[in-house]
């Protein structure tokens, strides 16, 4: 899919992908903005003023942690990782994205067979 096909994200969706990326290991904010992006083919953008402040709101509900380190281009940047109380918030979190995707899909489909 090309680039003009960005999608914005909502803050539950944004949380969800966050805790996601953060399951794989520890990473800075740029590397995790990164990893959706690679990992959604392109498709999914998170912009660095949706991001810190998720990081932000995330670490203050305990569901991530975070400490300063060194970069892979040798800079001094905050890596997050995911906490015990982030690992069940994912779980919750795929747990509401999986019913409300059946729900999406089913009113999507819904009156296509008498089409």
């Amino acid at each position: 899919m090309g680039n003009s096909k960005k999608i914005d994200l909502l803050q539950g969706t944004l949380d969800l992908l966050i805790l996601q990326t953060l399951r794989w290991g520890p990473q800075h904010g740029y590397g995790i903005a990164q990893a959706i992006r690679s990992g959604s083919d392109e498709v999914l953008q998170v912009e660095t003023g949706s991001l810190y402040p998720a990081l932000h709101r995330m670490e203050k509900q305990g569901w991530i942690r975070s400490e300063w380190g060194t970069s892979e281009y040798n800079q001094r940047a905050k890596f997050y990782q995911l906490s015990a109380a982030g690992r069940k918030q994912l779980s919750s979190e795929q747990d509401r994205w999986t019913r409300m995707s059946a729900a999406i899909e089913g009113l999507l489909n819904a009156g296509k067979s008498e089409a």
